[in-house]
């Protein structure tokens, strides 16, 4: 892992404490989950980005041996 050096405004850096605080990360495990965002926002301009993390977390579901078949035309 490499060390990298941010010199961020202040009115940012009281932001990002804040909502690391509110979230239950550490600084850096903040700007570490908004910068994985901003990459999949880039990567994937087309789509919102909860319908990206929505289709992640399915995804590992299914890995994980969470998910269920969809039976059509079957509401649950």
């Amino acid at each position: 892992m490499n060390v990298l050096t941010l010199r961020l405004p202040e009115e940012i850096e009281k932001k990002l404490k804040l909502k690391a605080q509110i979230e239950h990360r550490s600084v850096s495990e903040q700007i570490k989950k908004y910068l994985s965002d901003a990459i999949l926002m880039e990567e994937n301009p087309d789509l919102p980005l909860s319908f990206i993390k929505q289709t992640l977390e399915a995804k590992a579901e299914i890995k994980a041996g969470l998910g269920q078949e969809y039976q059509f035309g079957h509401i649950s």
